[in-house]
C-alpha cells in the first residue's frame, strides 16, 4: 500500500473529478490521479495525441485476466 498526502484543490476541478470518477467507475481521488498521469506522459511524450496516452494508461491498469491476446490475422496476396 502507498502513502497518501492530501492537497488542496479548487472546488471547481474537485466537482469535475468527482463526475469523471462516477462516469469511469474510480474514486475521486484516482480520477485527479489519472489526471495527473495522463499529463505527466503528455508532457513527456508531446509527439503522442492525448487520447491514445489516455487509452494506453487505461488498458495497463486492467487486470491482466480481462485482456485479450494479440493474435495477428494471416497475410492475404
Amino acid at each position: 500500500m502507498s502513502a497518501t498526502t492530501s492537497i488542496r484543490i479548487d472546488q471547481t476541478l474537485y466537482d469535475l473529478a468527482k463526475a469523471d470518477a462516477a462516469a469511469e467507475h474510480r474514486t475521486i481521488a484516482g480520477q485527479v490521479e489519472f489526471w495527473a498521469r495522463l499529463g505527466r506522459a503528455a508532457l513527456d511524450n508531446p509527439d503522442l495525441p492525448v487520447s491514445f496516452i489516455a487509452e494506453s494508461l487505461m488498458s495497463m491498469a486492467e487486470p491482466r485476466e480481462h485482456t485479450t491476446p494479440f493474435v495477428p490475422r494471416p497475410r492475404t496476396k
